[in-house]
């Protein structure tokens, strides 16, 4: 005979359902209220953590199917509501935990710097593929847009709703929860826009550098592998905020083969290494590409990103050349169609160049020996 179900066996099943948005348990979160079993009734009040959040129909269904999964109980009645000021400050205070800044040089978080010298060599494209890549391969992603004044990772990633805009964070008080897009937790200015406003923002160097401050700082990323940040071209407020912010990333360069863009690729480079940021290697975007004879076109010319890479290489570290992705139609349709090439077609020679730059930068993750591990006996 089986033990008749209780009310603490409804809490359990409950509890453990995950918060789409937080992804932690709701029980762990502090949103289950009470519960209740009656003649095989299962009576389970929840608050969300605001009004209007976007994740309620979910958490609701994934609450009920988690109630109605307990043996003995045949019917499930769910009270939704929200939590008061007070629990929801408590809440975002135990999320951030200590440190204000979660990506400090002990953190365990690898954090990754996209930068070019100039803007249209596909840095964006690649930073979106890239992260996208890595998360298929079971890391947990996170992408800042800190190209503030040519944003353009939500449309790469598909974020972009009915109405022709992404999609706003939902805030917890004064932290951001960012919208994940194939698995990549994404944050980017274009989703802080008013409605009807024009897309242009036409900021000096203070407000850049608060922008950046507050994606590092007020948006909850949660425990992540990587970091990935789309950087804007060149060498100004922004390069130099997020060098001052984070001098301990590691720094891709992306250029083209053209000798005048190498040229200039290099200078972002040098800039990062000022600031003690330390570069882990050169992309070069727009390569040669094979028409059906076998004919390798090579539109921009050929050599570049060995030539960065071999200006950027030191005694002390040699800087490799990690990939050359060629020319690709299906790597500029993903972009346009918010589909990265990396999911859309992955046998495409752009796909499987972004892919193996991915495998490397996965076989390379710095070493754990020496660094403090966020932990403290019990």
């Amino acid at each position: 005979m089986s033990t008749p179900a209780t009310a603490d066996d409804v809490r359990r099943a409950v509890s453990a359902v995950i918060d789409p948005e937080l992804r932690r348990p709701i029980g762990e979160l502090d949103m289950v209220r009470e519960i209740a079993l009656d003649e095989g009734t299962a009576h389970v009040g929840i608050a969300l953590t605001i009004v209007g959040c976007p994740a309620a129909d979910r958490i609701e269904r994934d609450v009920r199917d988690a109630a109605a999964s307990v043996p003995g109980v045949d019917d499930v009645r769910v009270d939704v509501g929200v939590m008061t000021a007070a629990e929801r400050s408590a809440l975002v205070e135990r999320i951030r935990g200590a440190r204000r800044m979660p990506f400090t040089a002990d953190a365990l978080t690898r954090v990754i710097a996209v930068t070019s010298g100039k803007g249209g060599v596909g840095k964006s494209t690649l930073t979106a593929n890239l992260a996208v890549a890595l998360a298929t391969r079971g890391l947990a992603v996170g992408l800042i847009d800190a190209d503030v004044h040519g944003f353009s990772i939500p449309g790469l990633l598909g974020l972009i709703g009915e109405d022709g805009r992404p999609p706003q964070p939902t805030r917890l008080d004064d932290l951001m929860l960012p919208p994940v897009a194939h698995g990549v937790k994404t944050i980017s200015i274009g989703m802080f826009l008013p409605e009807g406003s024009s897309p242009a923002v036409a900021w000096r160097g203070p407000m850049l550098h608060r922008t950046v401050q507050q994606f590092l700082t007020d948006v909850h990323f949660g425990d992540l592998d990587v970091l990935l940040i789309d950087m804007p071209p060149g060498t100004g407020d922004v390069a130099i905020s997020v060098g001052q912010l984070l001098p301990h990333a590691e720094v891709l360069v992306v250029t083209t083969p053209q000798a005048a863009a190498a040229d200039v690729a290099v200078r972002s480079g040098v800039v990062a290494r000022q600031t003690g940021q330390r570069i882990v290697g050169v992309i070069e975007n727009m390569a040669a590409f094979a028409l059906p004879d076998g004919t390798l076109v090579d539109v921009f010319g050929a050599g570049g990103g060995a030539a960065v890479a071999a200006e950027l290489s030191t005694d002390d570290a040699a800087v490799p050349l990690l990939g050359s992705i060629p020319l690709s139609p299906a790597l500029r349709r993903g972009g346009d169609e918010g589909e990265p090439v990396v999911l859309a077609d992955p046998g495409d020679p752009a796909a499987r160049a972004i892919s193996a730059v991915a495998d490397t930068l996965v076989s390379t993750r710095s070493s754990l020996a020496g660094r403090a591990l966020p932990v403290s006996p019990a």
